[in-house]
């Protein structure tokens, strides 16, 4: 190459770009259509300077060039604060409005089983023998489930529960990887985990201090455990059936989305265990206890589901790439 003759022949195409990015909050629609065709253009340039010249000055040059070109194009990212309001009225809502059938079918599933095991502990005298002796059946469910909710300080003991819910969440996210194969077996644990604690209660004459104390915080944390699952298992179906997508994009798309789910369920369980660490074991009235938390699950139901709708209906899918960046302008 004659970087002479090069640089003789595309100098006009150079300056006219400088100009155009030294404009570029002035410009006007013909001219924001000129400035794309010239940072392409001159892209082009350089990759072609840099494959046949070693001319340092040269490639400098028309780095900064291409750089300041880019920068104009794409535009400077929102506000820090706009990303934020973006985050919790569009990603977050949308991806866990668009999984909607997902977590609801979980959550159904989900309380079957733990009835179903509740029942058949609760009812048959022989199971409950397996679980444990006469007397340490007694110790759960006259002191120690009651007890698990005031023993420790109040903040330490939302730390702890957040930390406990959130690594379950986690898992379930975490598991996409895997196709979302090993979910089930987690949900499977916690649900019978849940129904023989809810058959040695109820089996003792204690369902009403059972629903006392689990309804509060664990309507929210539920529906929180609920969502990471469906998340974590759509992931793993969008690997078997991507829909009209190449199977590459759909799964990237769908895995960026959890990361709007695993950002979003941080707070919410932060929400949820401070609901178990404060009010479940508080001297309030079981049902005031109880109005806590179904409240608590009515706002984020219809945060989700108003936020969410209108979102997908605006198109927003919750990629990240769908943020909108603030272009040039006529």
């Amino acid at each position: 190459m004659d970087v002479d003759a090069f640089v003789l022949t595309h100098r006009p195409t150079w300056d006219r770009l400088e100009q155009l990015i030294k404009r570029r909050r002035q410009l006007t629609g013909a001219e924001v259509d000129e400035l794309v065709d010239l940072y392409q253009r001159v892209s082009t340039h350089l990759s072609m300077v840099r494959a046949a010249s070693a001319d340092p000055v040269l490639v400098g040059r028309l780095s900064g060039l291409v750089a300041q070109a880019r920068s104009a194009v794409t535009g400077a990212h929102a506000p820090l604060w706009r990303e934020f309001v973006r985050f919790w009225t569009v990603s977050f809502p949308v991806v866990a409005y668009r999984s909607r059938w997902w977590w609801l079918t979980t959550a159904v599933l989900f309380l079957v089983v733990t009835a179903v095991i509740a029942a058949w502990v609760a009812g048959s005298p022989e199971v409950r023998a397996t679980i444990g002796t006469a007397n340490e059946i007694d110790q759960m469910v006259n002191n120690d489930f009651a007890s698990y909710y005031s023993e420790n300080p109040a903040g330490s003991f939302a730390l702890q529960v957040w930390v406990n819910n959130a690594w379950i969440s986690l898992q379930c996210l975490g598991f996409a990887i895997l196709l979302g194969i090993p979910i089930p077996y987690v949900l499977l644990q916690n649900a019978a985990n849940l129904g023989v604690a809810a058959g040695l209660m109820f089996g003792a004459g204690k369902g009403d201090i059972f629903l006392g104390l689990i309804t509060p915080h664990g309507l929210l944390e539920l529906t929180a455990v609920f969502l990471a699952a469906a998340a974590g298992m759509r992931l793993g179906w969008t690997v078997i059936a991507p829909g009209n997508r190449p199977r590459g994009q759909a799964l990237a798309e769908q895995g960026r989305a959890i990361g709007a789910v695993a950002g979003g369920l941080v707070a919410i369980l932060l929400i949820s265990g401070l609901i178990e660490a404060l009010v479940t074991p508080s001297p309030l009235p079981t049902a005031a206890r109880i109005a806590i938390g179904v409240m608590a699950e009515i706002a984020f139901l219809a945060y989700i589901f108003h936020f969410g709708r209108k979102a997908e209906r605006a198109g927003e899918a919750g990629d990240v790439e769908d943020a909108p960046d603030v272009v040039p302008v006529g």
